[in-house]
């Protein structure tokens, strides 16, 4: 907690204004083009706001006509993820009676319609029941395999493991690690260790 993932996603979607420093994505500034960056990124936050008295499929419309998605890619896009991740009754339902989880797949569903090229997802197994947990980390396997950049943060680092290509581990706001798990293995010549005594070793010699 207040390592910097939040602020670092943050920055990268125009939240907050870096400091220093110059985010682009291929080739595209976030600074000199600021709409057709967005054009490429989706994101779900750690705390997702809605319109609370919409319905589910009134906020994933609302989504879509904002990305220009025209209505029959629409209609088979929000199909498809709300199977994927347990959603499709409760897309008639207002907002305000969903629980956490539920507007967590929600926040999901309406990052991933537009197909972006980069998906940014902030802490996005909290409050997913088991089955949801397991499709979501399914479906993020294949967008990534797809050519997409999945980028999320996570305490839980079974998942960061399980799931990713390659790893960044901060801590205070500082970039301790960069780069594959194998190649965090290999650096700190514990060929036996897991993610999580690694993080703690690296972690610990910086108190």
């Amino acid at each position: 907690n207040g390592a910097g993932k939040s602020t670092t996603i943050k920055m990268i979607v125009s939240l907050l204004r870096p400091d220093s420093g110059a985010i682009s994505l291929d080739g595209i500034s976030l600074a000199d083009e600021p709409v057709a960056f967005k054009r490429l990124v989706g994101y779900c936050a750690d705390e997702p706001l809605f319109y609370e008295k919409m319905t589910g499929r009134e906020h994933l419309i609302f989504s879509a006509d904002l990305y220009g998605i025209d209505e029959s890619t629409r209609g088979q896009r929000i199909e498809e993820l709300s199977k994927e991740l347990l959603l499709v009754e409760e897309l008639e339902k207002p907002i305000n009676s969903y629980s956490h989880g539920m507007r967590q797949k929600l926040s999901v569903i309406a990052a991933m319609l537009h197909e972006p090229e980069l998906l940014i997802l902030d802490e996005p197994m909290v409050g997913l029941d088991p089955q949801a947990s397991f499709n979501l980390k399914e479906l993020l396997k294949r967008y990534a395999a797809s050519g997409k950049i999945v980028f999320f943060s996570t305490h839980v680092l079974e998942v960061a493991q399980q799931l990713c290509t390659k790893l960044g581990i901060i801590d205070r706001g500082a970039l301790l690690f960069d780069g594959t798990f194998e190649e965090l293995r290999s650096l700190r010549a514990q060929e036996a260790a897991n993610l999580e005594a690694l993080f703690l070793q690296l972690t610990g010699e910086q108190q």
